[in-house]
């Protein structure tokens, strides 16, 4: 983990000790800005507008000075995102339609969903039964 060691540049992942990575990363982005981190865990800012009761995309080209401030945060993510991955682990990102989306696929690729979590933690405890009975 020497790569990415620094405030300026991002934790390098290299498919190895993802749960710190993780957290390195989160860290990370939110030093970056809160706002950053904001679109990991909330998804990216789509500004919208309300028409005939209906809430609908703005169109990129009537956006306030705020609104883009604020969807530029997005591209943020995916810069910091590209430079803290690896060719494979970017190819598989790049799929993605957003930056919250990234996050969730890295966690079930690497972690596994709450099913898979508990079913190996569940697998372990059997292992560790059958194990004692056969040292008694």
């Amino acid at each position: 983990f020497a790569e990415g060691a620094s405030i300026n540049q991002p934790p390098l992942f290299t498919r190895e000790n993802y749960p710190f990575w993780k957290v390195r990363m989160g860290i990370f982005l939110e030093f970056i800005d809160r706002w950053v981190w904001d679109v990991v865990v909330n998804g990216p800012y789509i500004p919208k507008v309300v028409i005939d009761g209906k809430e609908v995309e703005k169109y990129f080209n009537s956006w306030t000075l705020e609104e883009n401030k604020h969807a530029q945060y997005n591209a943020r993510v995916k810069n910091i995102f590209a430079s803290a991955l690896t060719l494979d682990e970017f190819y598989h990102a790049s799929q993605c339609a957003d930056d919250k989306e990234i996050w969730e696929i890295l966690e079930v690729t690497h972690e596994g969903t709450i099913k898979v979590k508990k079913a190996r933690k569940n697998i372990l405890i059997q292992e560790y039964e059958i194990f004692r009975m056969l040292w008694r």
